[in-house]
């Protein structure tokens, strides 16, 4: 198979992420996109990081009408810090994999830990972002592709903190995910 990954924090999953995660399901002919919540990380060490219960339910709730998609929540139930070179063992050797990444998080690979198994077991699929130069990229990472897509600038720390000042996230995020941060009380 053919398959995407999109990881992250998901902290709040939102439409940057989705569209991120179409595109290249359409460019890259996938056979379905896996938008995996990180459990615990370790880039965000130190950091406030809502439950990965809550992640994961927000992106299951996100992800769900389409048939494409899925959440994934194999590194929600993991002990300890979740690195992607380990999450990327975890699927079989005959699958192709596309580790779909926003060109902030591309330019830094090769501080990420054992970042020469993450490049070898898949295909950087990286998708531009006004605030990192593509020569940025392209000057730490090998074999890797530019999806061609529009640049939403939308962020989980801008939307948690526009939450927390009583704004509304809604249409950055999908309705089902907009009533749970409201059901939940998340964030304010």
């Amino acid at each position: 198979m053919r398959i995407g990954i999109l990881g992250g924090t998901f902290d709040p999953p939102h439409i940057a992420h989705l569209h991120a995660g179409e595109v290249a399901y359409r460019q890259l002919d996938l056979d379905e996109v896996r938008f995996i919540p990180a459990g615990a990380p370790w880039q965000k060490a130190g950091k406030e990081v809502s439950l990965a219960e809550d992640r994961f339910a927000m992106t299951r709730l996100a992800t769900a009408e389409v048939e494409y998609f899925l959440a994934d929540d194999r590194e929600v139930h993991r002990d300890g810090w979740t690195y992607t070179a380990d999450t990327l063992a975890t699927f079989p050797d005959d699958d192709e994999l596309f580790l779909i990444l926003g060109a902030d998080a591309a330019a830094k690979v090769p501080t990420w830990h054992r970042s020469h198994e993450v490049t070898k077991r898949a295909t950087i699929a990286v998708a531009p972002r006004s605030d990192t130069e593509r020569s940025a990229v392209d000057s730490v990472l090998g074999d890797h592709v530019w999806l061609e897509m529009s640049r939403l600038e939308v962020s989980g720390t801008e939307l948690r903190a526009w939450i927390a000042a009583g704004r509304s996230a809604r249409f950055l995020v999908t309705d089902p995910v907009w009533r749970y941060l409201a059901d939940h009380d998340l964030y304010s």
